[in-house]
């Protein structure tokens, strides 16, 4: 069976027309004559886009409730049953209601794609995995509903539905994205126009991504390798020499020439791991080029031309930036061509730039005589050319005839190489002196002397002697890169484990000082601070044998003492001690200081409220008192019953804020009495409304019919109630009103308070429940930031909960949850806490 083709309308925001694009797209379809069926389509109330769907056919979407709310979902099933050409399903990332099939709706559209269908979806750029983090920092909303990137990469065809943001927004202010009591806190929240900006430059830069990836995946399958100038793009070759940084600005300054450029940096490394780079070099040089916009890549190849041009060849790349050789001139002259030339040859029509540097050309100075090869291999150099010799002299003399003097010269000649093989250029040097006496004394005539008759005897020698200087630099060279590419992998080993040991958990401090002891082989090793040991590694025993100061403390090493190279690691390592020292330091300070910043952050706000938040109705009421007193003003009837009302009023106030108080403090203690009792959730939203005195302008009631009674303290309900809809009222922008809905799901009640506010961040969400907390409020006309506190205890305390949530579009909606009275046990309805 042929598998169906996805094709995917990308929006950067709500309302851009996605859906009404697809359904117009399904008319196209229809009209063509293609069989075409509307799966789902989610209108959210807009009047065009549910007329858009008029006149194709219409799958019946499968109803089920969820927590009180009647639900419609695409009927998967069904739609296999018909098996249409097309099917047209709006909103690929929507989750789906418990019970159903998939937990997604992009598993259903898999489904879909499986059995042969075609199928026609939407989703915004919000919703693709990869940049729900983006998303995030720039709306700071977090989306819960994603789609992964492969899944929507595998589409046959993904096509942007774009709108400038002003026409979005002024779209939003007509009512046509949403109802009219959620457009003011959209437009100051989600769809600001900075907002907007950012998510359709993402959505832009996405689908420019997905198509230069289609573009390559096209080029692969056809076998094109010649360039396609879609868009500049540098590739820039670093060696991890010194000229690197010349080189990748070169290349920035060449891909920003043009709109879109792409700068690609590459280093190619040796597979037997032997490299001339320098690390430090190089991790400078990736930083740098992530600073300029970027990509590092690293590649292995034998072949070091060839693999930079088959990198730039895959990456569609139009320009090559290389350096000039750094080799000196002479090995240059006499060496063959080097890379550089070796790359314009294979580079074809990618345009190769060879950029001077400070670094070109080398130096004329001689290498070093003094070799990385033991003692011990130089000493068994010297033996073998002590023993070899004369035993090599005795086996020619034997069977030397005048005419073997060319096998006597070679015999000579390959000791002469192994001894440079075994023991590097002095042995070597020593071996070639050694045989040329030698063969001039017993087989070179005049016999038995030394005396050098023939110039060609002398070049001879001299040839003797060279070559034993090229084979011993070429063995002293690769015992010196052994020696480096053990040492680097034993460094990284080392510092591998202590990263490992830390991330694990392990003490940072403790972790190091082991890892020291193990990675130089010592006895002990030990961490002091005056006479404190920190941390100790093994059993301490004598006196240490070096020391590493790490800061005020010291890091005494036991056992055998560390060589010269050993040093720059060991102060990495103290340099890791010090920092996780000051570490350790700061923590204990912070937690030392935790308990006495939250009891002072309290006391600080306790103080403040008390001296303005209480202070104030005080105030009114004892010059109000005061005012009643004076003897000498004549109060009118009238004047009495106004002072007298303030007093009152104040004196409730103050009565409220002290009960407050006394409410934070029981809960705080434990000691909240709570009597449970069968409650109708209207019998406590009532009683509310009028305390707040709001009514149907102010708050708007949802209450689900049929709705069972609640379990819990019908007084501690309504002052949950009270504080939360006097929260919710406060915040609400303009006439937008205040939604109260209840409904019941699983044997519990929910209530929930919806707002079209600024809303809250999660990150601050759990801090409206801690008191004395305002979120910033400094109005001083709000209370003590008391009542979430004392609402979240009084919830708790009657076995329910209060949760925060997101409204959509914007706002914060409060969750009131307990249990129904029909799923609770008899005994606990009278049940007194």
């Amino acid at each position: 069976m042929t598998r169906g083709e996805l094709r995917v309308f990308l929006g950067a925001a709500p309302g851009v027309g996605k859906t009404y694009t697809m359904l117009d797209e399904g008319h196209r379809l229809h009209d063509d004559g293609q069989d075409v069926v509307v799966a789902v389509v989610q209108t959210h109330g807009r009047a065009a886009t549910a007329a858009a769907a008029q006149g194709l056919e219409q799958v019946p979407q499968l109803r089920m409730e969820h927590r009180g709310l009647l639900l419609e979902e695409l009927d998967l099933d069904a739609v296999l049953a018909r098996r249409p050409g097309y099917a047209l399903v709006d909103e690929l990332a929507h989750t789906n209601a418990p019970g159903l099939r998939h937990a997604k709706r992009w598993q259903d559209v898999q489904a879909l794609l499986d059995a042969g269908i075609n199928v026609l979806s939407t989703v915004n750029i919000q919703h693709i995995d990869s940049l729900n983090d983006v998303v995030e920092g720039i709306t700071g909303t977090v989306q819960r509903e994603t789609v992964p990137d492969d899944v929507l990469r595998s589409a046959n065809q993904i096509e942007l539905v774009d709108l400038a943001p002003e026409l979005l927004r002024r779209r939003l202010a007509e009512g046509l994205v949403y109802p009219a009591v959620r457009v003011d806190a959209a437009l100051s929240n989600y769809f600001r126009v900075g907002n907007l900006t950012a998510l359709r430059e993402l959505a832009l830069l996405w689908l420019a991504d997905e198509v230069d990836s289609a573009l390559n995946r096209y080029r692969t399958e056809k076998g094109i390798r010649s360039k396609w100038e879609a868009r500049e793009r540098v590739v820039v070759a670093l060696t991890g020499g010194p000229e690197g940084q010349t080189l990748l600005r070169r290349g920035a300054r060449i891909a920003a020439r043009t709109s879109g450029g792409e700068l690609l940096a590459v280093h190619v490394t040796n597979p037997d791991g032997l490299r001339e780079s320098h690390p430090g070099e190089l991790a400078v040089q990736r930083a740098l080029v992530e600073k300029l916009g970027g990509t590092f890549h690293q590649v292995v190849g034998a072949d070091i031309p060839g693999a930079l041009v088959d990198f730039a060849r895959s990456a569609n790349a139009t320009q090559l930036v290389i350096g000039v050789s750094r080799r000196p001139r002479l090995r240059a002259l006499f060496g063959g061509p080097g890379i550089g030339a070796t790359v314009i040859r294979l580079s074809g029509d990618i345009d190769v730039h060879i950029v001077n540097h400070g670094a070109a050309g080398g130096h004329r100075s001689l290498p070093r005589l003094g070799g990385a090869l033991s003692a011990r291999r130089r000493l068994a150099g010297f033996a073998l050319a002590l023993a070899g010799g004369p035993l090599l002299t005795w086996l020619l003399v034997g069977v030397s005839t005048p005419e073997s003097i060319t096998s006597d010269v070679l015999a000579y000649q390959l000791l002469v190489i192994l001894v440079a093989l075994a023991g590097g250029i002095w042995p070597a040097l020593f071996a070639a002196l050694l045989s040329g006496v030698t063969l001039d004394y017993f087989f070179i005539q005049p016999l038995h002397t030394v005396t050098v008759s023939e110039p060609l005897h002398l070049f001879a020698l001299v040839l003797y002697s060279a070559n034993a200087m090229l084979v011993s630099f070429v063995v002293d060279r690769a015992a010196r890169r052994s020696r480096a590419a053990r040492r680097a992998a034993t460094e990284s080993d080392l510092l591998a484990a202590v990263a490992g040991n830390v991330l694990r958990g392990e003490d940072t401090v403790e972790a190091l000082v082991g890892r020291v002891r193990e990675a130089f082989n010592l006895d002990a090793a030990r961490l002091r601070s005056g006479e404190a040991d920190l941390a100790v590694a093994g059993k301490v025993s004598g006196q240490p044998t070096h020391r590493v100061p790490v800061g005020a403390a010291v890091l005494e090493l036991y056992g055998s003492v560390p060589e010269a190279a050993d040093l720059r690691l060991l102060e990495v390592i103290a340099a890791q001690l010090g920092a996780a020292l000051d570490y350790r330091d700061l923590s204990a300070k912070a937690e030392g200081m935790g308990p006495l910043a939250a009891a002072d952050k309290v006391r600080t706000a306790l103080l403040a409220a008390v001296g303005h938040d209480l202070r104030r109705p005080l105030t009114a009421a004892t010059a109000a008192v005061t005012s009643l007193r004076a003897e000498d003003v004549d109060w009118s009837v009238r004047d009495r019953q106004e002072l007298l009302a303030t007093a009152e009023e104040s004196l409730n106030a103050l009565s409220e804020l002290v009960t407050s108080l006394l409410d934070v403090s029981r809960l705080q203690a434990g000691a909240l009495a709570v009597s449970l009792a069968p409650l109708e959730a209207a019998d406590a939203v009532l009683p509310a409304l009028e305390e707040l005195r709001v009514g149907p302008a102010e708050v708007q009631l949802d209450l689900a019919p049929g709705l069972p009674p609640v379990l819990g303290d019908a007084v501690l309900l309504q002052r949950v109630l009270v504080n939360v809809l006097a929260n919710a009222v406060r915040f609400s922008p303009g006439d937008a009103k205040v939604l109260l809905t209840a409904s019941e799901f699983g044997g519990r009640v929910e209530i929930r308070v919806i707002d079209c506010g600024p809303g809250v961040s999660a990150e601050r969400a759990e801090e409206m429940f801690v008191p004395f907390q305002r979120l910033g409020d400094t109005d001083n006309e709000t209370g003590l930031g008391l009542g979430l506190a004392v609402a979240k205890g009084f919830m708790e305390g009657m076995g329910g909960t209060l949760e925060t949530e997101e409204t959509p579009g914007g706002g914060l909606t409060m969750v009131l949850i307990l249990p129904a009275a029909a799923a609770s046990r008899p005994a606990d309805a009278a049940e007194a806490l």
